[in-house]
């Protein structure tokens, strides 16, 4: 017993200490849920990049494609996540961010 309830606690450690690296050193990224609206999502983006370098979201750069808001808030919100820390609370974005570990990337758009 007392064994669950040191690993219990350092599972609650490791969530709430701040960064969200998980067990294995697997990666995190930061993405949009799909259930946020536009106004959160414009919103998200504008709070990100005010923050940080959005640029690989420019026409003709290789994250500008599919235009969607849900895909460019899903890249600022995880260039902001990356760039502080990847701490869970540099994802929550007002509970419209979702840390996620399967990597976002697709086509010539790498998620750092």
């Amino acid at each position: 017993m007392a064994k669950l309830g040191a690993l219990l606690f350092l599972v609650f450690l490791s969530l709430t200490a701040g960064n969200l690296m998980m067990v294995n050193g697997q990666k995190t990224w930061c993405v949009a849920k799909p259930s946020s609206d536009q106004a959160t999502l414009l919103s998200n983006i504008n709070y990100a990049c005010a923050h940080v370098d959005c640029q690989i979201m420019q026409r003709g750069c290789p994250c500008s494609s599919p235009d969607s808001l849900i895909n460019r808030a899903s890249i600022a919100m995880n260039i902001y996540y990356q760039s502080k820390g990847r701490n869970h609370w540099n994802c929550d974005f007002r509970a419209s961010g979702l840390v996620v570990v399967t990597d976002p990337s697709y086509g010539n758009c790498i998620y750092a």
